[in-house]
């Protein structure tokens, strides 16, 4: 088993019901709930012409390797009701992996710890919030420590 955190976006519809969706259907695809953290309220990234968001972190044990993870990830998110669109465009559900235990990985159409992670502020702080003592394996630093010197 390894452990995984996930980002869980959504600014269309029912935000908090397409969160909810989200987490269910990661749990149908075999995920293990671990932690979760609060609900956040942000504004867009990218495009700024678009509803804020309702963004979560959750941290899940999965048997999954990162290939297949994002492969499940994909369907759930066209299961939910994700439709192609724009980068950083509107979006029904958006589903990140954040980080996959310490794993680096940079392989096509998948990097992981997600590329953005240590640029967005409300990512940080809910992955502090679940786990402040969290490493980022490619700076080895906590995220509370990334937290405080990230841009607001």
């Amino acid at each position: 088993m390894r452990t995984v955190w996930l980002a869980l976006g959504s600014n269309l519809g029912d935000r908090e019901g397409y969160l909810r969706g989200a987490i269910e259907g990661l749990q149908r695809a075999g995920l293990r709930l671990l932690r979760q953290s609060r609900v956040a309220e942000t504004e867009p990234v990218g495009i700024r012409d678009q509803p804020r968001f309702l963004n979560q972190v959750v941290e899940a044990t999965t048997t999954m390797e990162p290939r297949d993870l994002l492969t499940a990830i994909k369907s759930l998110e066209r299961e939910l009701g994700r439709t192609p669109g724009a980068r950083w465009g509107p979006r029904a559900i958006d589903i990140d992996i954040l980080l996959y235990g310490r794993r680096i990985v940079d392989e096509d159409g998948l990097r992981i710890p997600h590329p953005e992670l240590t640029h967005r502020a409300f990512l940080l702080e809910l992955l502090a919030e679940v786990d402040p003592q969290l490493l980022e394996p490619v700076s080895g630093e906590t995220m509370s420590r990334l937290l405080a010197r990230a841009p607001s």
